[in-house]
């Protein structure tokens, strides 16, 4: 299973990738300070190295620390788990997707008014225009 999937990831493993993302280096140490119900620092080197081998971090040295680094840019891995959400819950359908996100966070008048700019957009492009 490809390792830059939500599915191809622990629980554990999603938690610490959302940190390394959210910051964009990190040391064992701060996600340690960062995981909720943390394990102890042992079990989070070991997921680190874990996601290393996977694929997923790489690291640098900063003097004797280990600093760890997704190996996939941020937007290519938000379009990843995006695609995977659209397909697992909603069909693979936008529709459904943009249904839930609408019932669920009831956005502002500005808010629908700016994924109605979107929309037309996207029907502009999808005529070629």
């Amino acid at each position: 299973m490809d390792p830059q999937t939500p599915t191809g990831m622990s629980r554990r493993e999603r938690q610490i990738m959302d940190i390394v993302y959210r910051r964009g280096r990190v040391t064992a140490a701060e996600v340690l300070d960062e995981l909720p119900d943390p394990p102890t620092y042992s079990a989070v080197r070991a997921a680190l190295r874990l996601l290393e081998e996977k694929g997923s971090l790489k690291h640098e040295m900063d003097g004797k620390r280990y600093v760890y680094l997704p190996t996939t840019p941020r937007k290519q891995a938000r379009t990843t788990a995006l695609r995977h959400l659209v397909r697992t819950f909603f069909n693979g359908s936008p529709e459904q997707v943009v249904n839930a996100l609408i019932e669920e966070s009831r956005p502002s008048g500005e808010e629908l008014d700016r994924l109605a700019k979107l929309i037309e957009q996207a029907r502009k492009a999808e005529d070629g225009g």
